[in-house]
Parts: structure tokens; sequence; C-alpha cells
């Protein structure tokens, strides 16, 4: 079997809103066909008009080529080869970052064909099943101008999201640094009376985690946070500091009773060997087409294991992110959740409109996934609307 054709798709939701602090608004979809017919697909969270470049790009010399001209031509079967010579066949433009997050998602669509041609969900191409059901987590982060709304509006996603029978909700809830979402800027109290409103609101036992997107610029006030919210018993924080601070993530993860999480911007298993290395984390938090892949994505899984950490991965896209967690938390025990962005709860056409996939949410849990490859298809139509959106803007 080779790969015979790359199609890059830059997508856009026509509604986006240029101030909103939300990566869920934009996509790039890659397709893989083979010269047998069979088609896979992966995303990645990233520029999409980026992550275009990286992958359509020409060669000009040996040492820094395009993804799609490296990969068309070759056996798609054998994905942990491919990353390898994708890696090493764009070293001066990657490495690391964007390149990285695009390569992500030609692996995915590698490991899509691998499970389709098996006849076999990817996660059976990996081991045996870790668990009978998938927990996943509803992540909140309403769409409004005014930090009393905001309140309201997270309180209600919050009942909803138990409601509808979730066990875990993470409270996006940035008013300070520079990712304030919607200019709801504020001081650092405001992070705690989000949280206590929604732990009020839905009781002791669904599991409740707290993202700041970077919000802290010293490892005291991110402290005093975290002191604040271990009343709450959240599950953990999510990345408080900037992502480099790796010495103030030490530090805190020294001082706070609240679990500390990161690592969604990470790219590699090598820059997880360094956060863990230097004790700066309880929860790994590898986002899977930015960390390049499953093939790194394993990796990760398998250092936390080594060191008692959990795994709970970013997935802010669409139902092709939140396949490719499903099959990865198949075969992670040391992953008590994953992240879901619920069409119910989010504003994201993309997320809605986009896939068909068999995922189906009941009693709290979702079903291992069964069919082949990721288990997850396009919505042609959909797909279309969004390319055109993203033509307008770009040309």
């Amino acid at each position: 079997m080779k790969v015979v054709d790359v199609r890059t798709h830059v997508l856009l939701d026509p509604g986006f809103d240029p101030d909103a602090t939300s990566s869920a608004q934009d996509t790039v979809v890659v397709e893989v066909e083979t010269d047998e017919g069979i088609v896979g697909i992966g995303e990645t969270d990233l520029n999409a008009w980026i992550a275009r470049a990286c992958i359509e790009a020409p060669a000009t010399h040996t040492m820094d080529r395009g993804l799609r001209e490296l990969l068309v031509g070759r056996d798609p079967l054998d994905p942990r080869a491919r990353w390898q010579e994708l890696y090493v066949g764009t070293a001066m433009t990657g490495r690391r970052g964007a390149l990285i997050h695009a390569l992500g998602a030609l692996e995915i669509a590698l490991w899509d064909i691998c499970g389709k041609a098996a006849g076999v969900p990817c996660w059976r191409l990996w081991g045996e099943p870790a668990r009978e059901t998938l927990t996943p987590y509803a992540s909140l982060q309403p769409e409004v101008s005014s930090f009393d709304a905001y309140v309201r509006s997270m309180v209600d996603w919050g009942v909803r999201a138990r409601d509808l029978g979730f066990r875990a909700v993470k409270c996006e809830a940035t008013f300070s640094g520079p990712y304030v979402h919607k200019g709801l800027r504020g001081p650092d109290e405001n992070v705690v009376e989000v949280a206590a409103a929604v732990r009020e609101a839905v009781g002791p036992e669904l599991a409740l985690m707290v993202d700041v997107q970077y919000a802290f610029d010293t490892v005291d006030r991110a402290a005093a946070c975290a002191d604040a919210l271990a009343e709450l018993d959240v599950f953990f924080l999510e990345t408080p500091l900037w992502v480099d601070d790796l010495d103030g993530y030490a530090e805190l993860r020294r001082r706070s009773p609240t679990p500390i999480a990161q690592g969604e911007w990470l790219s590699t298993h090598f820059e997880f060997d360094t956060l863990v290395e230097r004790g700066c984390v309880d929860v790994v938090q590898p986002d899977i087409g930015r960390v390049g892949g499953f093939t790194e994505a394993l990796r990760v899984c398998e250092l936390a294991r080594r060191n008692d950490l959990l795994v709970v991965p970013h997935a802010w896209k669409t139902g092709i992110s939140v396949a490719a967690a499903a099959q990865l938390a198949m075969v992670v025990p040391h992953m008590p959740f994953f992240e879901f962005l619920p069409a119910e709860l989010c504003e994201s056409r993309l997320r809605k409109e986009l896939t068909l996939d068999e995922l189906v949410f009941e009693d709290g849990v979702l079903r291992p996934p069964e069919r082949p490859g990721l288990g997850v298809e396009l919505h042609l139509d959909a797909l279309a609307r969004f390319e055109e959106a993203a033509r307008a803007i770009s040309g």
C-alpha cells in the first residue's frame, strides 16, 4: 500500500469572533489517500493556514522538505517509521512547534488508515483495553462579555453537564495574563469565585477542574490561587504559569495542595521528558495532534506511567480530536478522564457539524469505539461550508 495524495483543508466557523480566546473556531483537517482507496483523516490544533504551509511547502534541499512531499509514495502501514522520516526530513524548520503539530495531523491519519485496513479501531493496534468504558469531562467556556454573566453561564453549563450525566467538568476561568477571554480582566479572586459557584451548584460528587490559561506571572500568585481552590476539592489547576517557566512550575508543585497540570502546547515526548524530569506537574496533558500524533502521545503516556503521573489529554477541536482521545484512553489505565467538548455545551459550529462519529454518551461514560480506524467520518457538506468561510478571509 502507498500514499498517493494528501489533501489539506483549512476550515473556519463563519461566525468566528477574533476577540474570543478559543481555537475551536478554526481547524485544519487532512485526508491521506492510498492506492487501495483507503482514506485516513487527521486534525491538529494550531493556526490552520500555518499548518497548511508546513504540509504543502516545496523542498529546495534535503534537510528541510514539506510534509506532503515526504509522505506521498510511502507505505502508510508503518506510522512509527513514517513519523521518524517526517521528523528528520523537516528538521531545520521543525523538531518542535508548528511543524510537529502539522505532522501530528498526518500521523493520526496514518493510524486511521491502519485501523481501517485491519478492520479494527486504532486502539486495538496498541494493546489490550485498559477499561470497559470511557469517562470524558465537559470543558466549559461561555461566550459572554461580563463577569456576572460569565458566572451565571458557567453555573448553568455546569448544572447542564451534571444533568447530562457528566462526572467531571472543567471551568475555563481566565481573568489575567495574555489570554483573558472576551476582555474579562479582573482580580485573581474571580477564579475562585467562579469555581466556588460551580462547586456549590453541581455538588461535591463531580470532579471539578480549573484552567486559568497561563494567567499568573509569579509563583506566589499561582500558589495563593491553588491554596484557595484546594478548599473546593479541585482535581487539578491547569496551566497557571507561562509554559516555559519550568523553575516556577517545579516550585509551585512543591507548594501547592492542588495538583498541577500542563502540557497542551508541548511538541514531541522530548519536551515532556524535561517537564517530568524537573518535577513540574502531577498531570500531563498532551494534545494528540500538537505532540506529534499517536506515536508521540503513547510515548508521553508511558513516561507518565513510569513516573506515577496521571494523563488527561487536551482536545479542544472537532469530533476528530475527540475520537482520537477516545482511542488513546482505551489503552492508558492512568487516564481518569479526557477532554470532551460536548455539542450541547459549546458554541463551536465546527464541533457541532463537521463530523459523524460513533461515540454515544450515556450515564456519564462513552462506550469503547469499535468501528475501524478512528471511527469518525467527515460531513462533506459542512466541510465545504467551513472551507468557503476560510477562503473568504484569506483568498
